[in-house]
């Protein structure tokens, strides 16, 4: 089993880039995905996966018909199969990776079984991963940050700028044990179920 880092804090608060800066500096080191937002007018209307190998798809969407809602949104159940469950599981089979990426697991990614049981085969495989996570309560969610191996670190204005520089430090000793380096700034250890 490997070593896991999830990302929390309060939504707008920069959890996805700090996610894209450290890809940026990884580049095809890194595997897994993330999600964009698609705004139309000024406003948000849904949610983009974006493989980290290339393809794309629609995580949620208010124009979409689904049975799946979180909030004003409706979940593209097969998009986020299709792009983001496959990307993780392409992800955990390449021994080249440096990370598998999962941007984010939170109430839309949660619709999805399949995308429970990618995460899962993620966090057992022997690949860091660095993943963005719900910072509200929800069963699944708290069992996977009580895990042996997660380490949970909040995400906020005054340390999102260091935190990219932070995570590759944590990344070049993942396989031995968490850097240090992360204890800058507010972090938790497991979270009890």
């Amino acid at each position: 089993m490997g070593q896991a880092l999830l990302l929390t804090g309060r939504p707008g608060v920069g959890k996805t880039t700090v996610i894209h800066s450290v890809v940026a500096r990884l580049g095809a080191r890194a595997g897994g995905f993330y999600t964009e937002e698609i705004r139309e007018r000024g406003q948000r209307s849904g949610f983009r996966l974006v493989a980290l190998d290339g393809p794309t798809g629609l995580l949620a969407s208010v124009h979409t018909r689904s049975p799946y809602r979180v909030g004003k949104y409706r979940v593209c159940l097969d998009d986020l199969e299709r792009v983001g469950v496959a990307a993780l599981r392409r992800a955990v089979e390449q021994v080249d990776l440096s990370v598998v990426v999962v941007d984010e697991i939170g109430k839309m990614e949660l619709t999805s079984p399949a995308f429970r049981e990618a995460v899962l085969a993620a966090l057992e495989s022997p690949r860091p991963v660095l993943a963005t996570v719900m910072a509200r309560p929800e069963p699944w969610v708290d069992a996977v940050k009580a895990r042996a191996g997660v380490r949970v670190v909040e995400v906020t204005l005054d340390n999102r700028q260091a935190m990219p520089g932070r995570i590759l430090d944590w990344l070049h000793g993942a396989q031995g044990c968490i850097s240090g380096s992360l204890a800058q700034g507010p972090v938790s250890g497991p979270v009890s179920a």
